[in-house]
């Protein structure tokens, strides 16, 4: 709320004109990591009480004879089974019990649960039991809150689907207080306007989706970074792109092809080893794909038992935050090395609103790093940076070679805080050539906001195959999908013509994984099955090179997304002069991170270039939100757009 009146305040208009309020949080995300959300129970099938702590029975590192796996939210005494049984295609085997649902009212009230997870076998396919579970839970106990599978995660795989469903649960109570009083603050000041929510999939709900649905929101901060760099890898022009994100306290990299992100099914909050798959907690919804290490500007270095330097992931936040704040803080973090190396001017922080302490940043590096490893503080700076930016590069390399990408042939789009600060330095390791920053990179995501559409994504597990396919029952179930979504939009984005689109997942017979494959608008007949088959062939043949002819294609799922248009979007560019230097510029001592040497390099402010206008690295760029450093193997123009274009520069032929 102080961020919003300074807003109003800075931007010179009154309360009652803002139209909307579109807002991420990391609020769901740090109550599953930190494990502070409602006291939770699962309702389940009985002869199931087990799954989540089964899990995928096996062990994310086979090696690790000490390995402790994560615990699942909801311990085993607060996992409750009931009576009953569906089966696959939703027809019920045995009816449920409804003697030992309300048996658990009693439960509930002694164990002080806030919020219940209804997790029955096959929900997905007939959420009829689930239903009846809850109605009788509510009449019992009318303060619950209650979260079902059949709507949290309706699809096969019921691992996911009861994690999902139970991440959901324990989030819910927490976030249902926090968005309804922050509703009524926005009230209280005057602004009429709706309530948004950025989602982890890169589109905004509405108010009343988010209290229902808060695990869609877990990573809504950076999905919108990863939604600004794709409109900014469109208007350029790039087909591939790396989505550079650092902040405060993480460093997000996203993948971007043909101006949209890479997306995922799947995602793992809070990993109990870091980059070890199947060490968090998995859930199944709609979300950006990107990798997320603890590398920011707060990231707070030491030196560790084998005498190397370290940095990451504790960050030292905003509160107190690094040394060189001088708000309390003591350690030594990336921004204070930053500052001790020049790349920072210590009296134009954050736009000259607080004055940097350089003394307290030596003094921080000189006692965690320097003394220890008996080196000079300017090296000890270096050091840490040079650690951070390798931290980076290979998390990006990692996650680019899994799939399947070259990074030597992306352009990135570095954004955020710290990301200008770092990019050339880690282009320069990674091989990359190009670097784009684009306007307001200090509040990326906030920006990418403004270009999220408001959408819902649905996804219903209805098992077929090709051979067997009925074109009846998959149009029935785009109509009841479609019917659902659309309500859900229509809460946002009001009374307006909305857009469809549709796919599905589907493998050969027998295999364990699927791929996404589009189907066809408009009415559903007969003749889609050629036209599957002819989409799956071609995206199968895609990815691995080849296709199976003569074997059978089996459909788990069937997926819709229901999207409000995007307003218009004019490409405002700017008159570009003929390209010319800058000249004029004030001067300052900065280190050179390929030789450690102190170099004099010119300082330029971004709102005094123009479009058209050159220069060459090392160099430095100030604006209020962040510091781009160039390096000396990068040479920079401003385009027509105002973004900041570095390039490689070209070696001279000896």
């Amino acid at each position: 709320m102080t961020g919003v009146r300074l807003a109003l305040e800075k931007a010179g208009i009154s309360a009652d004109a803002v139209l909307s309020v579109i807002h991420g949080t990391t609020l769901a995300t740090n109550a599953l990591i930190e494990r502070r959300g409602a006291r939770t129970a699962l309702v389940c099938t009985r002869g199931f009480r087990d799954t989540l702590r089964l899990a995928y029975e096996n062990r994310y590192d086979q090696y690790d004879i000490w390995l402790n796996k994560p615990e699942p939210l909801v311990p085993r005494h607060l996992t409750w089974p009931v009576t009953e049984r569906m089966d696959v295609n939703g027809t019920p085997l045995l009816e449920l019990d409804e003697t030992s649902v309300l048996e658990l009212a009693g439960k509930i009230r002694d164990e002080g649960i806030e919020s219940v997870a209804i997790g029955l076998l096959h929900a997905y396919a007939n959420p009829r039991h689930e239903e009846r579970v809850r109605d009788l839970l509510l009449r019992e106990c009318p303060d619950l809150s209650i979260t079902l599978s059949s709507e949290a995660c309706p699809e096969v795989r019921e691992y996911e689907r009861l994690t999902t469903t139970v991440c959901n649960a324990y989030v819910r109570p927490l976030m249902a207080r926090y968005l309804g009083a922050l509703a009524a603050e926005l009230a209280g000041a005057g602004i009429s306007g709706p309530l948004l929510l950025m989602t982890s999939g890169g589109s905004i709900c509405s108010l009343e989706t988010a209290v229902s649905l808060p695990v869609r929101l877990v990573e809504s901060g950076p999905s919108a970074g990863a939604v600004l760099a794709a409109r900014v890898a469109g208007r350029c022009g790039e087909s591939r792109v790396l989505s550079y994100d650092m902040g405060g306290t993480t460093a997000k990299i996203c993948m971007i092809d043909d101006a949209r992100p890479q997306t995922a099914r799947i995602f793992e909050i809070a990993r109990a080893a870091r980059f070890m798959k199947g060490s968090g907690m998995t859930v199944r919804l709609p979300v950006i794909e990107m990798i997320e290490i603890g590398a920011g500007g707060g990231s707070i270095a030491g030196v560790d038992g084998l005498g190397r330097i370290s940095v990451g992931p504790r960050s030292a936040g905003s509160e107190p935050g690094p040394s060189c704040y001088a708000r309390g803080g003591t350690d030594a973090t990336v921004t204070d090395a930053d500052l001790v190396l020049g790349r920072l001017e210590a009296t134009g922080f954050a736009g000259g609103s607080m004055t940097l302490d350089a003394d307290a940043a030596r003094q921080a590096i000189r006692q965690d790093i320097a003394v220890p490893l008996s080196m000079d503080v300017m090296a000890g700076a270096l050091g840490m940076s040079e650690v951070v930016d390798e931290n980076m590069a290979s998390a990006a390399q990692v996650h680019a070679v899994e799939r399947g990408k070259v990074l030597r042939q992306c352009t990135m789009i570095a954004f955020g805080g710290a990301g200008p600060l770092h990019a050339c330095r880690m282009a320069e390791k990674l091989g990359i050539r190009r670097v784009v920053i684009p306007l307001h990179p200090g509040v990326g995501s906030a920006v990418g906001m403004l270009r999220a559409p408001v959408a819902f994504e649905v996804v219903r597990s209805r098992y077929m195959t090709l051979a067997t396919f009925d074109a009846a029952a998959v149009a029935g179930i785009y109509s009841s999908m479609a019917e659902e979504a659309s309500a859900i939009v229509r809460q946002g984005a009001g009374d307006v013509p909305l857009e469809e689109r549709r796919s599905c997942f589907m493998r050969y017979l027998g295999q364990g994984h699927e791929i996404e494959v589009p189907v066809s608008g408009g009415t559903i007949d007969d003749g889609e099955r050629k036209v599957l088959q002819a989409a799956y062939d071609d995206e199968y043949a895609r990815q691995y090179s080849r296709s199976v002819p003569g074997m059978d294609v089996e459909i788990l799922g069937w997926k819709l997304v229901v999207a409000a248009p995007l307003p218009d979007d004019p490409e405002t560019l700017m008159t570009a002069a003929k390209d010319e230097g800058v000249t004029g510029s004030p001067r300052r001592h900065v280190v050179d991170p390929a030789t450690g040497q102190m170099m004099d390099v010119p300082v330029f402010g971004r709102e005094s270039l123009a479009p058209g206008a050159v220069f060459e690295g090392p160099c430095i760029i100030t604006e209020g939100q962040t510091t781009t450093v160039v390096t000396a193997s990068f040479h920079g123009r401003i385009d027509r757009h105002g973004y900041i274009v570095l390039e490689v520069r070209e070696a001279t032929p000896s």
